[in-house]
């Protein structure tokens, strides 16, 4: 069996983020360690927060330079009650990202990005590929009940989690790298989707168990899960891939 960095190394890859609530700092502690053994994606695919994450790579965002950012957020930096479909309007989510994406153009970004969101009135997942990436992003993360929904494309939309959980609608082939959150819900039922690694030709998942859990009152839980992710990967990239599957305890 080969190493999950062999394996890497074979060939061009899309990495794919899955929705996960504030794991936005475990995908960029991931990236940030493939990024140190010089395996970088090709293209990027993910809901919720690993669309942020893709996003803001196929943007130009460096993973360290992510990194940066995440370690220095504050509740401030995204938190604006407003009246209305959920606590949150998202305008500082919004300004944030245009501060932080170097183009906010799918068109300009430096690699293809399959961004998962959810569609309101034919409730189904759209992926998006083209016109403004922050308000995609945005989209993808507008949890319901804590975000506004956000247009996009003239649609509202909401977390694109909802129904692709994985993110991996915008990548029904080819060689995937798959980082698995897996779902801590106590509403989660055992054989959940949301718990269920998914599983096909070219598809390797990676499953870091025990990262710390983070939220906007737990911020300081997603610096330690950044830290804790990126040497999980480190480890990961060294064990060998077994069934499509590599697992580490962070």
């Amino acid at each position: 069996m080969p190493t999950l960095a062999a394996w890497l190394s074979e060939g061009p890859f899309t990495l794919a983020m899955s929705s996960g609530f504030f794991s936005f700092f475990a995908h960029t502690g991931m990236l940030s360690a493939l990024h140190a053994r010089g395996l970088r994606p090709a293209a990027v695919a993910g809901s919720s927060a690993g669309a942020l994450v893709g996003g803001a790579y196929a943007a130009g965002v460096a993973p360290e330079a992510l990194a940066e950012v995440l370690r220095g957020l504050t509740r401030d930096d995204f938190w604006d009650p407003r009246p209305g479909v959920g606590l949150l309007a998202g305008r500082k989510f919004d300004q944030l990202l245009r501060r932080v994406l170097p183009t906010t153009r799918f068109a300009d970004c430096a690699v293809p990005a399959h961004i998962s969101v959810f569609e309101i009135a034919t409730r189904r997942t759209v992926v998006v590929r083209d016109g403004d990436l922050a308000d995609a992003i945005r989209a993808s993360c507008a949890v319901p009940g804590l975000f506004h929904p956000v247009r996009v494309g003239g649609r509202a939309c909401w977390d694109g989690g909802i129904l692709d959980r994985p993110g991996l609608a915008g990548v029904p082939t080819g060689r995937v790298l798959f980082h698995h959150i897996a779902s801590r819900s106590p509403w989660r039922r055992a054989g959940s989707a949301a718990l269920t690694l998914p599983q096909r030709d070219g598809l390797v998942s990676l499953v870091l168990d025990g990262l710390p859990r983070s939220g906007p009152f737990r911020l300081e839980a997603g610096r330690r899960a950044l830290a804790a992710a990126r040497d999980a990967t480190a480890a990961a990239l060294e064990a060998p891939v077994d069934a499509g599957v590599v697992r580490i305890a962070a």
